[in-house]
């Protein structure tokens, strides 16, 4: 019985490389759409809000080396995003990918962490964008809902904020009446934001003083230029405006902690690889887009921050909107009207990006049984996933309405980087996996057909190429682990050995990462270097197997080793998460299983497969509806 359960659950989603894909979604969407996707997605809120908040509070003038650092590591993530979407050009993002190469437990996990993701990010966002544009309406809406409508609960916010649960709404409709018209909204806002950001640097380039990246202790805890809006009292009573000057004020352990708080700043890029089937040549333009959009985002925040800074001292930026306050500080208050418009735009594309991958996320998942199917529906006029677009929509601005700002962001980042790692680790199972028998269909033997008098064997359940039990020695297995026989080609020895290697890599990278932040006494130091030793070797073995040969537009480079480095960044960074954090995901999830294990275990489309049926969305349409759907 618990091997039945156990096929059920790593059951994969079969995809063939070269499937000319017929999809019901409008393919519309070129390379340019899906670069501005990618760059309106991320480039907002980091821009606004992030760089003055982390300057001044956790790394000072090196917060350009922080959202550097922070855009390397999620290269690293974006590289694997990238040959995915070479290799699998569906709808869905991480969701698809862990369904197509690690099996339909991990897929459903994946995809309801997006759902958590992009739900969370659209109500933040929104909750963002209503608290920028109430300030410049000097907080009047604020202080009417709290006047009026407080809320008193503790994990609730002091107010329902009713214009982000609107905002979040209209965009739920621009949505789902076409992806073309959303995407032409996108580009253009997208155009204005990026245009808004050039502007900030060429002009805050004129007010740009050096001096300003090598302040001394003593000209931070005292007045400078500007220094007079800061009293001698408040440094006294925060000391985190005062540092110890420099480039580093904070050390470089402030300016690392800056680029674990920065690597927030560039999520968002993942919604490009969910329109795989509204792509006109997804192979193609998914990769390319991926790598453009973090360029172009990496080189953003590094102009804005490194203008910031040089602009105004690190210790007197404002934390909620720097840029307007920089410009203030110096003198240009037209600049600061013109920043306070570009938010406003740029807001406006980190909320489209944050809500477009959301209903294609759920549309995947439906169409393969894991949700109700009924979420899968594509309007027959718009061509897009209709009900899950307009569901997403009620439910992020519910989020909006209800919770506050920080406690949203509080859960932001947890699916984020769960998302992240099982791509990463998915990248290392694909590249050395054997291809031998992959194109083959995944044919069931069906349940009924099957002699009730034969043993009750799990295998039975599988195409004849899986039936066979891989059997080995251990000594065929040591061979296989440094690969002495030369082997160029993958097989299912090595695909096997290579498995087990990656899956202890991202196993070891807990203890790693747990290790590494630990208090550096004698027997934390031992542990450190054995699980270091045993990361080495691991990766050498996977470097030692044969990989896979066949041609995609895109593959990561230097594999196994950006997949590994991936994976640990994204681990060390899950495990700075507070444990309320892991509290909420863990009820999150808790209701992500009871809706696997009462409807999609059974209802999804491989069930039907084992079974001997037809999925439904592979059944012909009725005759009537036939002219409808054309």
């Amino acid at each position: 019985m618990f091997e039945k359960l156990s096929a059920r659950l790593n059951r994969r989603k079969h995809y063939e490389t070269n499937q000319d894909v017929d999809s019901k979604l409008s393919r519309c969407l070129n390379t340019i759409d899906l670069t501005l996707l990618g760059v309106g997605s991320t480039l907002g809120v980091g821009v606004y809000v992030l760089a003055g908040a982390v300057a001044r509070d956790t790394a000072g003038p090196s917060v350009v080396l922080s959202f550097l650092i922070a855009g390397v590591a999620s290269a690293l993530s974006g590289l694997c995003y990238a040959e995915f979407g070479a290799r699998v050009p569906k709808a869905g993002s991480a969701y698809v990918y862990s369904y197509v190469t690690v099996g339909e437990l991990a897929a459903f996990v994946i995809g309801w962490n997006l759902v958590l993701e992009y739900v969370i990010g659209t109500a933040s966002v929104a909750r963002g964008y209503s608290g920028y544009l109430d300030s410049l309406l000097n907080n009047t809406m604020k202080t009417t809902f709290r006047e009026y409508m407080p809320m008193d609960a503790a994990f609730l916010a002091d107010y329902p904020d009713f214009t982000a649960a609107i905002i979040t709404i209209v965009l739920a409709c621009v949505l789902s009446v076409g992806v073309q018209e959303s995407s032409r909204f996108n580009n253009i806002f997208t155009l204005l934001n990026l245009s808004v950001v050039i502007f900030v640097i060429v002009a805050g380039s004129t007010k740009a003083n050096y001096d300003n990246w090598s302040v001394t202790q003593e000209e931070a805890a005292y007045a400078g230029t500007v220094a007079d809006t800061v009293t001698a009292e408040q440094r006294e009573e925060d000391a985190r405006v005062i540092g110890a000057g420099g480039f580093f004020p904070f050390g470089v352990s402030g300016m690392l902690s800056g680029a674990a708080t920065c690597f927030y700043g560039f999520v968002g890029f993942d919604a490009i690889a969910t329109t795989g089937e509204e792509t006109r040549n997804p192979q193609r333009s998914i990769p390319i887009a991926i790598i453009v959009s973090l360029i172009i985002v990496c080189i953003g925040y590094m102009g804005i921050s490194g203008v910031l800074t040089l602009m105004v001292p690190y210790y007197l930026q404002d934390a909620d909107a720097p840029l307007p306050h920089a410009f203030r500080l110096v003198e240009l208050p037209e600049a600061a009207w013109v920043v306070a418009l570009g938010a406003m735009f740029g807001l406006s594309t980190s909320l489209l990006g944050a809500m477009f991958p959301l209903p294609r996320v759920i549309y995947a998942m439906a169409n393969d049984g894991l949700l109700p199917r009924f979420l899968g529906t594509v309007h027959n006029t718009f061509q897009t996933p209709f009900i899950a677009t307009l569901l997403s929509g009620l439910l992020s601005a519910a989020m909006a309405l209800l919770f506050d700002l920080s406690q949203l962001v509080d859960m932001m980042s947890i699916g984020t980087l769960m998302a992240y790692t099982m791509v990463s680790l998915s990248v290392l199972l694909l590249r050395y996996r054997c291809t031998s028998n992959a194109g083959q269909a995944m044919d069931y033997t069906p349940l009924c057909t099957q002699d009730p008098f034969e043993t009750d064997d799990v295998e039975e359940l599988f195409p004849k190429h899986a039936a066979n039990k891989l059997v080995y020695s251990r000594k065929e297995y040591a061979r296989q682990m440094l690969n002495l026989d030369r082997d160029t080609s993958p097989n299912p020895l090595s695909s096997h050995v290579a498995s087990h290697s990656a899956i202890v890599l991202s196993l070891l990278s807990v203890p790693f990462s747990v290790m590494v932040q630990a208090e550096p006494v004698w027997y934390n130091k031992i542990g450190l270097a054995f699980v270091i030793m045993k990361i080495v070797m691991c990766l050498i073995v996977l470097a030692r197997q044969p990989s896979d040969v066949s041609k995609l537009y895109f593959k990561v480079p230097l594999v196994p080793l950006i997949p590994a480095c991936s994976i640990l960044i994204n681990v060390f960074l899950m495990t700075k998460l507070s444990s309320q954090t892991w509290v909420r995901f863990g009820v999150w999830m808790l209701v992500g299983f009871i809706i696997y294990v009462a409807y999609g275990i059974n209802n999804s489309s491989e069930e039907y497969r084992m079974r001997g049926d037809v999925p439904p969305e592979e059944q012909d349409p009725p005759s009537n509806k036939s002219s409808t759907s054309r």
